[in-house]
């Protein structure tokens, strides 16, 4: 990217090429996958540095294969999105691009610490940078905003990371979660919490679980759509089920209680405050708030189900939430605001976007046929035997996300036309590229609505052992069936 010429399309071209590419390798892994087969698979495990001991070890199983998958696609997606969003400094911007993508493959497939550390340190440059490069007007602001959100909590991952070395002399997540698991001497449980708590502070934040949120607004409103829908999710809650429930199980349900609440006061709190928004780009961030929190309900409360449901909501909210924010970018790009009260009868004008717009946003919320029913679904259905209050509190949140997602969608496309749409008078609705860029998520949002199994049958098989010994059997045959 570095040595190609600043002419015409080129840049955009070759990104859009590499990330093509990139996706049809990754989905090699699906096709190839040992369905039924426990532990890691497709591994590359080489010496790179003798002292410290630090491997090249990589490998992927049923957590981490299908969000290597996603990444891929969502790839190519955020290029065409950024396409005409992006006219200035465009070869800074995709380098970054690129390598944003880089990092976040190789925090899903790292199974050395050191490395994997390197990876997740990565993944906060190229963002922090694209922010203040390229937002909208506190660009630079919120990009110090997430910088030290993000980066102060890493440091206390890595003195954790590294007193876990100095312990056991490895940094292989293999051979560390065997040894964690039988060595009680060097190991005392009161240091393993202060140990599993690091981790957990670290991955909470990129969630962000809340309280630790306050970045995520910011960086919403900042961030190019292309990057806005990777930055919050996936890496935090594939971390806290990899590292917190791989590597210190009894520590994790230490602190479920907790993590349950925070959960559900999350998914509350997230929805309440979407509801008060006047701009559509902070409201979907506060949607993903509470989206998110329905995850982190699923992961500790320690069934199958919901350990699943947490991970298909994961996949979800990176298509949903990516169709939301690509969509809104169209609208940007031709209206110039994410203002609430400046649309009113879009859909006279835009018919497809609105459309789309509308099935994103019922996916969204959790209609059943389209993926977001399934995930909610799983979580819910799984944590209710062991929290029956906790979960009924937060069923309000559906009935929430509904309230706010339905409102936002009459005051924008429906409704009378308001004075801008009439001024500006835009009578191009989505064109090709556009329409390129959506209709993939479009399509999987269904499919995945109605062949859940199809992602289940990996996922199932990776969790079972992550979950409490008691409910694990009954609720995986459950689920299996």
């Amino acid at each position: 990217m570095a040595l190609l010429p600043r002419r015409g399309r080129i840049i955009q071209w070759f990104t859009l090429v590499t990330t093509l590419v990139t996706f049809g390798l990754t989905l090699h892994l699906p096709f190839h996958y040992a369905y039924g087969q426990s532990g890691f698979q497709f591994e590359v495990d080489h010496a790179w540095i003798a002292s410290p001991a630090i491997r090249y070890h990589l490998g992927v199983d049923g957590i981490s294969m299908w969000l290597v998958v996603l990444t891929g696609f969502l790839a190519p997606l955020g290029v065409l999105s950024s396409w005409k969003a992006i006219h200035h400094r465009t070869k800074e911007f995709y380098f970054f691009f690129l390598l944003q993508q880089t990092a976040m493959i190789g925090v899903f497939v790292s199974l050395d610490m050191f490395l994997y550390y390197a990876f997740w340190e990565l993944t906060l440059v190229p963002m922090a940078i694209i922010i203040s490069m390229f937002g909208r007007d506190r660009g630079t602001e919120a990009a110090i905003k997430f910088f030290i959100y993000t980066f102060l909590p890493s440091a206390l991952l890595l003195v954790a990371i590294v007193w876990l070395y100095a312990k056991t002399g490895t940094f292989d997540f293999v051979r560390l979660q065997s040894i964690l698991a039988q060595d009680t001497v060097n190991f005392p449980p009161q240091a393993l919490f202060w140990a599993s708590l690091a981790f957990l502070v670290a991955f909470a934040v990129k969630v962000p679980v809340f309280p630790l949120h306050g970045w995520l607004g910011d960086v919403f409103s900042e961030a190019p759509a292309s990057l806005a829908m990777v930055v919050a999710g996936k890496l935090g809650l594939y971390s806290i089920l990899r590292f917190n429930l791989g590597l210190f199980p009894a520590q994790a349900r230490q602190v479920a209680p907790w993590m349950i609440a925070l959960a559900v006061i999350g998914i509350l709190y997230g929805a309440l405050v979407a509801l008060v928004q006047t701009d559509m780009k902070r409201l979907v961030a506060f949607s993903t708030v509470s989206s998110l929190s329905f995850c982190i309900l699923g992961i500790f409360g320690f069934a199958v189900s919901g350990l699943d449901g947490a991970l298909y909501q994961t996949l979800n909210e990176g298509i949903t939430v990516g169709a939301l924010l690509i969509l809104l970018g169209f609208m940007y790009e031709r209206y110039g605001t994410y203002e609430i009260a400046s649309y009113g009868g879009l859909a006279k004008q835009m018919p497809r976007l609105a459309t789309l717009f509308v099935v994103s946003s019922l996916a969204l919320v959790g209609l059943p046929l389209l993926n977001g029913f399934v995930g909610e679904f799983l979580i819910l259905s799984g944590s209710f035997a062991g929290h029956v209050a906790w979960v009924s509190a937060a069923t309000a949140g559906v009935i929430l996300s509904a309230s706010y997602m339905l409102w936002m969608i009459q005051r924008v496309f429906y409704g009378d036309v308001s004075k801008m749409v009439t001024e500006l008078n835009v009578v191009a609705d989505m064109g090709g590229r556009e329409h390129v860029a959506i209709w993939p998520m479009a399509v999987l949002m269904l499919v995945m609505g109605v062949a859940s199994p199809i992602w289940i049958r990996a996922i199932d098989g990776a969790v079972v052992k992550l979950a409490s010994p008691a409910p694990a059997p009954t609720l995986g045959i459950a689920v299996r069936q």
